[in-house]
């Protein structure tokens, strides 16, 4: 399985705007400047992470996005889920009926757990984790993310 840029990106994108946001809301133009990202595919991943409760956003000229929920409460897990058209590894495990045979197929099963094992690694993982290391990171000169 290879995770699209909308999973990537997004993640980079909550990490900045925890990075950053402490002060005041982040402005897209900055996320996109430190991060290397085009201004307008972050305003098409914005609104999937607001529509699934990560980011608040703020019009204005003192207007930007912040979180919308404590660092320590957004899984990593969570923002794939949200942001990937189909996290399952394979499309029969979340569509059991775009296959005929998946009710019997022993191979299902396999990819089944193999998704399950991948996002309980993912939800272990939270923004408040990455947070700290990519202050540690900072903190050394080095990129973060």
């Amino acid at each position: 399985m290879q995770l699209t840029t909308r999973s990537r990106y997004g993640l980079r994108m909550l990490l900045d705007i925890a990075l950053h946001g402490d002060e005041r809301p982040v402005r897209i133009q900055d996320i996109a400047k430190r991060r290397n990202i085009s201004v307008k595919y972050l305003e098409q991943l914005i609104r999937a992470l607001k529509k699934a409760g990560f980011i608040h956003s703020k019009r204005g000229p003192k207007g930007g996005h912040v979180l919308a929920q404590l660092p320590e409460d957004i899984r990593v897990g969570d923002v794939v889920r949200a942001l990937e058209t189909r996290p399952e590894l394979t499309e029969c495990v979340g569509n059991p009926e775009s296959c005929v045979i998946s009710g019997d197929c022993v191979t299902r099963q396999i990819w089944a757990r193999a998704t399950a094992s991948l996002f309980r690694e993912l939800d272990a993982i939270r923004i408040s984790d990455l947070l700290i290391q990519a202050r540690k990171s900072e903190i050394l000169g080095l990129p973060c993310c």
